[in-house]
């Protein structure tokens, strides 16, 4: 049943945990693919294992250290400080080619499977300015994949026009808002739940959750 199953690109934070239930409401076969490049926090592959486990999905972490060889960066070395972008400038946690082969490996993961979709937690809607996370990559991507291995593959990105409070509201749609509130990692210090408070993936997150609260109280 090619049709029915999907994988989806997972790291244990919000985003790609909102996308894994999202895939489990509509695909009947669910895969996760968790990628080891050397990052920061290994707690964070840890995260993704407990999660997948938890929910009872096939999880596979696959090894991709030859990234952290590639593209020294603040998410793969303790000594490079975790920084947003200034004057135009990429932050210092941009990845060069991490979605590119994320995706790849993630299509041909779920080809050897049957499974014909591909789910992603990438926006450019609140995002700290990564290429590889825009709408017009993806669909380039989808096109390359599917001509390089002549099949019907489709990358979803179901996280893509949303805002951050839009995407805790789609938690909260599917039931499990405080389930990624609490056991989720999104933090750059390597901090699970809300995390340190500072570092921009968290302050972007509580912002989120904050203004999603606050319209969810005023419309009740």
């Amino acid at each position: 049943m090619p049709q029915r199953s999907a994988v989806v690109v997972f790291s244990g934070g919000q985003d790609s945990t909102t996308c894994l239930f999202w895939a489990l409401a509509r695909f009947e076969k669910v895969y996760a693919v968790t990628f080891s490049y050397g990052q920061r926090h290994d707690e964070e592959i840890e995260v993704a294992k407990g999660i997948a486990a938890d929910v009872g999905v096939e999880h596979e972490v696959l090894d991709m250290d030859l990234l952290n060889q590639l593209a020294p960066n603040a998410l793969t070395r303790d000594d490079i400080e975790v920084s947003e972008g200034a004057e135009g400038e990429l932050p210092s946690t941009f990845v060069p080619g991490r979605n590119l082969l994320f995706f790849s490996f993630a299509a041909i993961f779920g080809e050897q499977r049957g499974a014909k979709h591909i789910v992603t937690g990438v926006s450019e809607t609140d995002y700290s300015g990564y290429p590889d996370c825009r709408d017009g990559f993806v669909k380039s991507l989808n096109v390359t994949l599917n001509l390089a291995m002549d099949d019907t593959l489709v990358l979803h990105t179901p996280l893509m026009w949303l805002d951050k409070a839009e995407v805790w509201k789609l938690a909260d749609d599917l039931g499990q808002l405080q389930y990624i509130r609490d056991y989720t990692l999104t933090c750059y210090q390597g901090i699970r739940g809300d995390g340190c408070g500072e570092c921009p993936a968290c302050k972007l997150r509580g912002q989120g959750l904050e203004t999603y609260l606050n319209s969810k109280d005023r419309d009740a």
